[in-house]
């Protein structure tokens, strides 16, 4: 898989639908908000890039909504159907 820094941190690409995953783009999207999170997923709609946060399972401060066993829910109520979509997970 293909290795990522963004925010100081080093993250792998686990998911790239359709060859989405753009670095000069997501690098100017991705915030010290998300320094925190173990994961941050994108999805495409409309051609502009949506980023949510997500936590291990197991990660004191992840809550159901938050949670990665999560994503498939909120790919399936929050997406557009087909969108493009792909899943950064940090290196620890």
């Amino acid at each position: 898989m293909q290795k990522i820094e963004l925010i100081g941190n080093n993250y792998e690409l686990i998911k790239n639908d359709k060859d989405c995953f753009n670095y000069e783009e997501i690098k100017e999207k991705v915030t010290e908000y998300f320094e925190d999170f173990d994961y941050i997923f994108g999805d495409y709609a409309y051609e502009k890039v949506r980023l949510k946060g997500y936590y291990d399972n197991n990660n004191a401060k992840a809550t159901d909504i938050n949670k990665i066993d999560s994503l498939d829910t909120y790919i399936e109520n929050y997406c557009s159907y087909g969108a493009k979509t792909f899943l950064l997970k940090k290196m620890k």
